[in-house]
């Protein structure tokens, strides 16, 4: 289906639409998709540097971070553990 086809077939079903709150799903869906996201300089920096970064390999990825937490939290808690006492 061509852009144009898509955008009449889009058309004719959204026309045929009653239900006023889905009408309203459909606009917030349409108007989150077309909002523009300004950013500061410094924002755009940032995510040029983090660019950068993933291009250089200096990232890690979601499963390894995962793993280093769950290695992290394990050896919080026993160093939270308390030795029972002689008492």
């Amino acid at each position: 289906m061509t852009t144009i086809n898509l955008k009449k077939h889009l058309i004719q079903r959204i026309s045929e639409i009653k239900n006023p709150t889905f009408l309203e799903v459909i606009k917030t869906v349409l108007d989150t998709k077309s909002t523009v996201l300004k950013l500061t300089p410094e924002q755009g920096k940032e995510i040029q540097k983090s660019q950068e970064q993933v291009s250089q390999g200096l990232f890690i990825s979601q499963s390894e971070l995962d793993e280093e937490f769950e290695k992290w939290e394990s050896e919080k808690q026993i160093g939270l553990t308390w030795p029972k006492s002689n008492f």
